[in-house]
């Protein structure tokens, strides 16, 4: 079953609390995703390490539950 916007929101937001989230169903089937984070916690991050700490919120269920979530991070101004 695929995860819709709501809980793929709800994870990234237990883990990383402070952040900014934008979240959109690309293609209309509830499995194809593309999100805007910001957050503090993303502050000296490279964007490898941005994304990391996205998707261990996800819990593994990138590529599963989730099939596609185009990203971009950054830390806020």
């Amino acid at each position: 079953m695929p995860m819709d916007a709501n809980e793929i929101e709800r994870r990234i937001k237990a883990a990383l609390p402070d952040a900014d989230i934008d979240i959109r169903d690309l293609a209309g089937d509830g499995d194809h995703y593309a999100a805007t984070v910001i957050s503090a916690a993303f502050k000296g991050k490279s964007r490898v390490q941005q994304h990391q700490l996205v998707y261990a919120a996800l819990q593994g269920d990138m590529g599963g539950a989730l099939h596609a979530l185009a990203l971009q991070t950054s830390a806020p101004e």
